[in-house]
């Protein structure tokens, strides 16, 4: 069994000023929206944020970058908000900037303990500055480090009592590895049912990495929306 949280508020409780957390989503498919309003609510600060984007001005992470709480953003993407450009511009907001498949790889060695790895994106350009390059094979890789969190947020379909998580299409994206890589793992999902449930096979987060869940619906807002 695992923590239940009935109270947003009361799960996001635990991350104290000055926290490393991760976030999972794509865009806005898949973030763990209720978690990040409840963060939003606690005025938490100087936060170091890793996920693939920063959502957008008034939804997602935006929400808490507007609300200055963000110190430190830790992505790949900078996406459609205009809030996060001004912060970079006005040197308010610290930004390092990596590959989508290097950072998604940075996070997946987090979680299984694997403190860094070699790869060849990046090299010969700005971001090789200061790191380690070899040569394997008669190409040159470059050296990147492991990412962990203190906290992990993810969203999740359904998750059973025992923490097992199951997605829902694209929005498995980054949560599946971010899961992994928190310290502290909280998972919010649209139901939560009885261990047992969920058909092992079907499982895409054990529960072994999920420390505290908690149910709750979703407006699913959509990131750009296009008509004919």
């Amino acid at each position: 069994m695992k923590t239940i949280y009935t109270s947003f508020d009361e799960a996001v409780n635990q991350i104290k000023d000055g926290s490393t957390i991760m976030v999972g989503g794509f865009g806005l498919v898949g973030i763990p929206e209720n978690l990040l309003l409840a963060l939003e609510r606690s005025g938490t600060k100087d936060l170091t944020v890793i996920s693939n984007n920063c959502g957008v001005d008034d939804w997602g992470l935006g929400l808490l970058l507007k609300n200055k709480q963000i110190k430190k953003m830790i992505g790949s993407y900078v996406g459609e908000n205009k809030e996060f450009e001004r912060q970079v511009l006005s040197g308010e907001l610290e930004v390092e900037l990596t590959p989508q498949g290097t950072l998604a790889e940075k996070i997946r060695a987090g979680g299984a303990g694997i403190p860094a790895f070699f790869t060849p994106a990046g090299v010969g350009t700005p971001l090789a500055e200061g790191k380690e390059v070899r040569e394997f094979s008669g190409k040159d890789y470059m050296l990147e480090e492991a990412l962990k969190a203190d906290f992990s947020l993810v969203r999740a379909a359904v998750a059973d009592k025992a923490g097992n998580l199951v997605y829902n299409k694209t929005a498995r994206n980054f949560n599946p590895m971010i899961a992994a890589a928190g310290a502290v793992t909280i998972a919010e999902a649209e139901s939560i049912v009885e261990t047992g449930t969920i058909q092992p096979d079907q499982v895409h987060t054990p529960g072994i990495y999920v420390q505290a869940l908690i149910q709750g619906d979703q407006e699913k807002r959509i990131e750009r929306l296009t008509t004919s």
